[in-house]
């Protein structure tokens, strides 16, 4: 037997208890005395005689019945509601069974006593949550509303069956009303507390970052790097929220909320990065400058994301949902898809984009690596292979435009040199700007070596995969054994270098001095030649058999320069033809000595203006130069000079001596005019 704790001289019957209004009598809900034979367990209701005129007050709605009775219901809060689960389990038991016997017994009158009861209590939780008057991390009494809800699903599975809708539709209804308010505050609840929910270390993202990259080093899992970020009473909370509604039946829209709410969470994210969701044909009409700098904010969101948010994401889901592996791994799926295809589009829209050019290629480049190097920390992720499989060819296909987009480039760059037709030949044979402009933009684009390596093997791929005839295909290809050899970006880089040589070739032809353009050949030959050289990956590219033919070539056109232009001057240290009838012809020296000195002034006053910028190219040029000049004319000077009278004829006719011509072949190719003097006393 029970007694009530507070009148130990009034004993009262088992399992009986009653509901008071503060200050007043108020209708007493009795426990049930005994079962009733058919198996119900019944209950008295007693009715307070003293105070016949509250009988109305059973008419007050479950709201009213809160505010009028919270102190009550605050002492004695714990025996009531425990006697209330108690009786929600024994009235689920005895409905199953009731069912599976098709009992047609009423429902017991204390029932619907019991469900004001628990209205009372939902009424109350979600007030003082709602109204902030305390927090789900904080109230003890959270378990205690989270309780209730469960019994009031189990007692709505009890009420499922067709049987049981027929006999107690009053009850079902009722059972309903209340478990819908509750889990609707839930719902919001949730909602609430995933807004709440930040990384607690936002600002030590790359610390974050850096410890992901060394989890990858050492090969360990992910549940082993990164401590968790995230609030623990938070997500407890959240946890115990995600239990209740799943396990009540309402897991679609436990669902959704998370997945909306962390969506927002990510657009908070990429409004922070400056990174906006741009329509392709927003692309399509942004300057390349406004167009650059939401590719910087794009590969550093899309970085962000794939080394540290979708991680946490990750942590986060598994946490919310633990106990329901498979929930979780659906809702960050397609989260992560989500974002994924939002950040994809950019990239697509940037590949599509009208107005490429060779000079936009090494931003393309660095979003193909970003897209390559997050293909690998985006499989981390995924255990279920189908889901990274489905991921992985989203970043592909993605990638794969970027490449495309990049192979283009190049044709641009093709189509650039083959364009370049100017008819008027730059001053002094210096080095072109195309030749500046082409060499110093594939030494930049060479910094990529491997990426340009595989975009260049993957179009390879498309190639063969699109063309109609393999066979013919295969059969040019091993036909060509120095081009299978070769790495398909090598081939397209001495592709460029062969249409850069023809279109020099041309442009060489506009100097109407022959010299002139073997220097302009040598000029620009040699500057490419040399910056290959000073490129450890342009060098490894075009290999050895590429510098040694480019080194003979210069030797030539050095060789062509000197005939052209010093093979004349030569002609005047000849004998033959000075001696007549066995004696040197006084006229004829005088001649030859003229026609030289004429034709050395005009080459050094010429070719003092030519342009030779590279020293050690400028120094081998004056020093052949001299070795072939001057000892010739040192020569003929010491044979015929004693032919001249010392004196006034003497320096009109030889006005130079071997030094003086020393001098002045060191003065060529300044790009600075000089005139020549007299020689040196």
């Amino acid at each position: 037997m029970e007694s009530d704790p507070s009148d130990k001289s009034n004993p009262i019957t088992p399992r009986e208890h009653d509901l008071k209004e503060n200050g007043n009598s108020s209708p007493v809900l009795r426990s049930p005395e005994a079962d009733r034979q058919e198996g119900w367990i019944t209950s008295h209701v007693e009715r307070n005689d003293e105070d016949e005129g509250k009988k109305d007050q059973e008419k007050i709605d479950a709201s009213e019945i809160a505010e009028e009775e919270v102190d009550d219901v605050d002492r004695e809060v714990r025996y009531s509601l425990e006697k209330a689960l108690e009786d929600i389990d024994k009235l689920a038991a005895i409905l199953s069974s009731t069912n599976n016997e098709n009992d047609s017994s009423e429902i017991p009158e204390y029932v619907g006593k019991l469900m004001d009861y628990v209205e009372a209590k939902v009424v109350k939780y979600c007030t003082d949550l709602g109204e902030g008057k305390a927090k789900w991390s904080q109230d003890p009494e959270v378990n205690s509303f989270l309780e209730i809800v469960d019994r009031l699903s189990k007692l709505a599975t009890v009420l499922e069956p067709s049987k049981c809708r027929e006999k107690f539709g009053s009850l079902i209804n009722r059972v309903g009303s209340i478990q819908q308010r509750a889990l609707s505050f839930l719902e919001d609840e949730f909602r609430l507390l995933l807004d709440e929910c930040r990384p607690i270390d936002l600002e030590k993202e790359e610390n974050v970052k850096l410890k992901q990259e060394s989890i990858e080093e050492s090969d360990q899992s992910i549940e082993e790097g990164d401590s968790f970020v995230y609030a623990d009473d938070i997500v407890s909370s959240l946890n115990k929220i995600a239990k209740e509604m799943v396990s009540c039946g309402y897991e679609s829209e436990c669902c959704q909320v998370y997945i909306v709410t962390r969506r927002n969470s990510f657009e908070e994210l990429f409004n922070k990065f400056g990174f906006e969701n741009i329509s392709i044909d927003d692309v399509q009409k942004m300057q390349w400058e406004a167009l650059e700098r939401e590719i910087v904010k794009w590969i550093k969101t899309f970085k962000q994301c794939a080394s540290v948010h979708f991680y946490r994401e990750l942590r986060l889901a598994e946490a919310v949902f633990a106990g329901y592996p498979s929930i979780a791994t659906h809702l960050f799926y397609n989260l992560t898809r989500s974002m994924l295809i939002q950040i994809l589009n950019f990239s697509e829209a940037v590949a599509m984009s009208s107005k490429r050019s060779a000079e936009k290629l090494f931003k393309f480049m660095d979003m193909f690596e970003t897209l390559q190097d997050t293909t690998s920390a985006m499989d981390r992720y995924f255990k279920d292979e189908d889901s990274a499989n489905q991921l992985r060819s989203e970043i592909y296909t993605a990638r794969s435009r970027i490449g495309e987009a990049i192979v283009s480039m190049f044709s641009d760059l093709e189509n650039s040199i083959k364009s370049d037709t100017g008819k008027n030949p730059v001053p002094g044979g210096a080095v072109h700007p195309l030749t500046s402009y082409t060499i110093n933009y594939l030494k930049y684009a060479c910094e990529y070596k491997e990426t340009l390596e595989q975009v260049f093997k993957e179009h390879l791929k498309i190639e063969r995969a699109d063309s109609n005839n393999r066979t013919e295909f295969q059969g040019e290809n091993n036909q060509n054994n120095s081009e299978k050899e070769s790495s398909p970006f090598s081939i397209q880089l001495t592709r460029v270098m062969d249409l850069l040589d023809s279109n020099l070739e041309a442009k060489s032809k506009l100097y109407k001095d022959a010299s002139l353009s073997f220097i302009f050949m040598m000029n620009n030959g040699r500057y490419i030649l040399q910056k290959v050289k000073a490129s450890a990956e342009i060098n490894e590219l075009m290999g050895d058999n590429w510098r040694r033919k480019k080194s003979s070539e210069l030797r030539q056109y050095h060789k062509n320069y000197q005939r052209e232009t010093w093979g004349k001057v030569l002609g005047c240290f000849r004998d033959e033809g000075l001696n007549v009838h066995g004696k040197v012809s006084k006229p004829e020296l005088k001649e030859r000595f003229k026609t030289f000195n004429a034709m050395f002034e005009e080459i050094h006053k010429t070719q003092s203006a030519w342009i030779v910028k590279d020293e050690q190219l400028q120094s081998e040029l004056r020093v052949s130069i001299a070795a072939v000049v001057i000892p010739a004319y040192r020569s003929f000077l010491g044979r015929h000079s004693q032919h001249f009278t010392a004196g006034r004829q003497s320096e009109k006719y030889v006005k130079y001596q071997p030094e003086d011509l020393e001098m002045y072949i060191d003065e060529l190719f300044d790009g600075t005019p000089a005139t020549t003097g007299k020689r040196k006393q």
